[in-house]
């Protein structure tokens, strides 16, 4: 199952992306996350339904620094890269 994420709120410069990539990488699951301009964070994940759901819970979350305002849900129709999770650069 493939879903990408759309990350608003106090979610830039508080540890937001390598939080992800450190629960994407626990949950098996492969993907990507980077910065937008403005302001927002955006995952791609890819994996079972049943660990992408739980990621996703982990994003409404996030880490402690974090203030998560809303996590809207993208169709991922993004061709992920092989290999392990990853930080791209701000887009």
């Amino acid at each position: 199952m493939k879903r990408g994420f759309r990350i608003t709120g106090r979610v830039q410069g508080v540890y937001y992306r390598a939080w992800s990539r450190g629960v994407a990488n626990e949950l098996g699951l492969r993907g990507t996350v980077r910065n937008r301009l403005d302001g927002s964070v955006e995952a791609h994940v890819e994996g079972s339904p049943g660990a992408v759901s739980a990621f996703e819970e982990h994003l409404r979350e996030g880490p402690s620094a974090a203030s998560v305002e809303g996590v809207e849900v993208l169709d991922s129709l993004d061709e992920l890269p092989t290999g392990p999770f990853r930080i791209l650069p701000t887009a």
